[in-house]
């Protein structure tokens, strides 16, 4: 037996050109075709669940943080005052910031939405909910995220919370997504990376410096809600007819 003969069938072939057998083939293909029925009717349902929410705020921060931390009961603040205000809020629907937000937006006037989804650890569904949608595809969660949303307000967190930043601030900079107001709340824990952004990604010119714009700071319930107010005061908070094409393009 040549050395050749002693590979992995894929390994010998090449990986590109190595071909499953047929059976294997049409078992994967009709599993790859439910998918994608599957995420269709994951789009479909929350549609149509979240059609009439509006004006919502969502907000993101970590799934961590109990109950006794000044990050929970900031949050579950700030959500309080903007569902009196007449803001639905949107979370992630766990536990930690996620509760919190809804925590506060139940005990107000506006509804309390939780877009959950579903993962081996830390993910489980809070009490705090008029609306509780489950999701298995993160991209069809996130989707829902940005298309109800008017604002974001963003509290600490880990990987998660940043991957909802970063994906909002690059559709709002490419212009996939209105202009809407990005709001980090906790100037401490965010300012390492804020002068990050500014003396790398704006100094080596990876991002322009009106970028850093896109992102406010500010730490103090009443006020998270005022910049919002203030942002739509001479509009209505539906979109415009183009920022509705956007959204439908997204």
């Amino acid at each position: 037996m040549n050395e050749k003969e002693k590979l992995p069938r894929s390994l010998a072939k090449g990986v590109a050109g190595y071909e499953a057998p047929p059976v294997r083939q049409a078992a994967t293909s009709a599993r790859e075709a439910w998918r994608v029925f599957g995420i269709m009717s994951e789009f479909v349902e929350a549609t149509e669940r979240l059609a009439a929410v509006r004006p919502a705020v969502s907000i993101f921060g970590s799934a961590r943080v109990t109950p006794d931390s000044p990050y929970y009961r900031l949050t579950e603040q700030i959500a309080r005052q903007l569902s009196d205000a007449g803001f639905s809020v949107v979370s992630g629907g766990g536990p930690g910031v996620m509760e919190a937000a809804n925590k506060g937006a139940f005990e107000g006037k506006s509804m309390s939405i939780g877009l959950n989804i579903q993962l081996p650890h830390e993910q489980k569904a809070n009490h705090y909910q008029d609306i509780s949608q489950s999701f298995r595809h993160f991209f069809a969660r996130k989707y829902m995220f940005v298309k109800v949303a008017a604002a974001y307000v963003v509290m600490p967190g880990g990987f998660g919370t940043l991957d909802e930043l970063l994906e909002a601030l690059t559709l709002i900079q490419t212009g996939k997504t209105p202009r809407i107001p990005l709001i980090l709340v906790g100037t401490d824990f965010w300012a390492g990376m804020l002068d990050w952004f500014r003396e790398r990604l704006v100094a080596e010119k990876m991002i322009n410096a009106e970028d850093i714009d896109l992102l406010q700071v500010i730490d103090e319930p009443e006020r998270v809600v005022a910049a919002i107010f203030d942002h739509y005061e001479t509009r209505g908070f539906g979109p415009l007819p183009e920022e509705h094409e956007l959204l439908l393009n997204l």
